[in-house]
């Protein structure tokens, strides 16, 4: 894994644009790692939110916030398939596991990432949402990062939103 970013490092990108490009990091590492897969950038910008499993895990200390990782139930399975090693109608009992695991592996890759903060930020047990017709509200009032990645051809969406 990558070492923590220097905060004095990159003064010409905002903090925003610096937290964006270590949360699309954390994520694309912890997937080749623990998933076997790697994720790419979309191609279009214009993908649509999927919200069939929302793994959320929450961050408490010098950062305060909640990251979610979003996906559909067809990456969802992917996912707890190659975590598990077995084949898609095996694991299929397994999504929401695998989704929150991923979440919080992510999270704590992201800390890890920005330097000082490892130590001084906490992260909750993970929480996943299944289903097909909600929005997740954060009531963390500042800074709001979202990064599409693509598992194959399915979009899952990552967001940061940090509480000033």
């Amino acid at each position: 894994m990558s070492s923590p970013i220097d905060s004095t490092a990159n003064q010409e990108l905002t903090e925003q644009e610096r937290w964006r490009t270590v949360l699309c990091d954390a994520a694309k590492e912890v997937f080749a790692l623990m998933v076997g897969v790697e994720l790419s950038p979309p191609n279009q910008s214009d993908l649509p939110m999927v919200t069939n499993f929302t793994g959320m895990v929450g961050l408490a200390g010098d950062l305060c916030g909640i990251l979610t990782v979003r996906c559909s139930a067809a990456s969802a399975t992917t996912i707890a398939s190659h975590m598990l090693g077995g084949s898609h109608a095996e694991v299929a009992a397994h999504q929401s596991d695998a989704v929150g695991e991923i979440s919080n592996m992510v999270a704590g890759s992201f800390k890890a990432k920005i330097e000082g903060l490892e130590d001084k930020c906490m992260l909750s047990v993970p929480t996943v949402v299944t289903g097909g017709d909600y929005e997740v509200h954060s009531l963390a009032v500042g800074q709001r990062i979202e990064v599409p990645l693509m598992l194959k051809d399915e979009p899952i969406w990552f967001t940061l939103e940090v509480r000033n």
